[in-house]
């Protein structure tokens, strides 16, 4: 995975949880994998909302930046959760590709009858989009806001043509 500068931004499709931070955030999934750590619910739930927020706005680009992202989450979690963070494995890091829109992206919106993005929507997205757009293409996140993210990015972008 090659880490980008993000903006720490939330999505309008995050804005019901947002306020109290009660899910992980896209911003704070994209410097977890940039990391290497796996970071639970559970665990997620035990930090405090200033914990959360700081995770968010937390730089985490440069190597240096990432070390210390890293280390400041090893120790969150230790404080708050009472052991060791769980690594990653090898990261899937499909959001990266520009030659081709991802297969598990057209195919979930295939699954939500949605109209399949195109490459050229897909170059004119940024990283943290296509990162969301992946991350919600997989199992074991909330399929219902994969529609409302790909409005939402193809509206901002006016590309949107369902």
């Amino acid at each position: 995975m090659k880490p980008v500068a993000i903006a720490p931004i939330f999505f309008a499709f995050e804005s019901d949880f947002v306020e109290t931070l009660r899910c992980i955030p896209m911003v704070v999934r994209y410097k977890l994998d940039t990391c290497g750590i796996k970071l639970k619910l559970p665990e997620w739930v035990k930090l405090t909302v200033d914990d959360k927020a700081r995770l968010a706005t937390q730089p985490c680009y440069t190597p240096a930046e990432i070390a210390q992202y890293r280390l400041d989450l090893i120790n969150l979690v230790q404080i708050r959760c009472h052991h060791q963070v769980s690594n990653l494995g090898e990261v899937d890091a499909s959001w990266e590709c520009l030659g081709e829109v991802p297969n598990e992206v057209l195919q979930k919106a295939l699954e939500w009858e949605c109209n399949p993005i195109t490459i050229q929507q897909w170059l004119q997205l940024d990283v943290l989009q296509r990162f969301a757009l992946v991350k919600l293409s997989r199992s074991g996140h909330e399929g219902a806001n994969f529609p409302r993210a790909i409005r939402e990015f193809l509206e901002d972008k006016k590309m949107y043509n369902e």
